[in-house]
């Protein structure tokens, strides 16, 4: 970018000429497999992410490969069973990248490196049942990869809604700037939660239920019907999107 910069004011290029190498310079076609936005941590703040359950192995491993040949961000891999971390990890373990998976969110990142970040803000992250815990270590992890601290609280749900209190009074005492809030089943716990606090709350709608409530649909409804405002919702187990969203929130001061 800095040469293409260069060139534009010696003279050498014209400003159309210097939009399309930018624009090109920014996007990496991979054996017509993926095309990566390379710059978008530059632009956005949060490095793109790979979702890999519909993508074939084979296809998998090149997108990471060529990543990590071509860019010095972490690589994050979304939905990644457990099963296929293992095989990555056979096939790439012989580099020095470094590889932090978590098995609970299936969730896997990959570092050339190690470094200290300090920490933004604080944000909270709760879910109703134990069934939830992993689209909240999901949310977690980017929380944490974003350069903020979690602080969890998990199986508080309305079910037995006295253990929530002291775990809000504990977050909002700690000054947590959202909230981040995973309930399945009837999906109520965000509403609940957004009666009680001054910031944001993102409500994660997951997959856990049955009869009716079978695939987090009730949730989901439930959460954007919600009568409490200062929510705002994402898509059924998305809690990558949730733990974005809430960066994307304390980044904008």
């Amino acid at each position: 970018m800095k040469e293409i910069l260069e060139r534009l004011a010696s003279g050498k290029l014209d400003i159309d000429e210097a939009e399309r190498l930018l624009k090109s310079e920014s996007i990496l076609e991979f054996d017509n497999i993926a095309q990566f936005d390379i710059k978008r941590n530059e632009r956005t703040g949060f490095p793109e992410a790979v979702f890999s359950p519909s993508k074939d192995y084979e296809d998998l491993l090149t997108i990471i490969t060529k990543y990590l040949e071509n860019s010095d961000d972490d690589l994050i891999i979304t939905k990644l069973s457990p099963e296929r971390y293992d095989r990555i990890l056979n096939d790439l373990g012989e580099n020095s990248f470094i590889f932090d998976y978590n098995k609970k969110a299936q969730i896997l990142i990959i570092r050339k490196s190690i470094s200290k970040k300090e920490t933004i803000a604080k944000i909270g992250i709760i879910t109703a049942g134990t069934s939830d815990i992993g689209i909240a270590e999901e949310a977690r992890v980017i929380v944490e990869e974003g350069g903020c601290e979690a602080i969890t609280s998990y199986d508080i749900g309305v079910a037995g809604i006295h253990r929530l209190f002291p775990q809000i009074a504990h977050m909002t005492k700690e000054g947590v700037r959202a909230f981040i809030v995973c309930a399945g089943m009837e999906g109520a716990l965000p509403s609940v939660v957004a009666g009680l606090v001054d910031v944001p709350v993102i409500a994660v709608p997951t997959s856990v239920g049955y009869g009716v409530g079978e695939g987090g649909r009730v949730a989901l409804d439930a959460m954007l019907q919600s009568c409490a405002p200062g929510i705002a919702v994402v898509n059924i187990d998305n809690g990558f999107g949730a733990g974005v969203f809430a960066l994307t929130i304390v980044k904008s001061d």
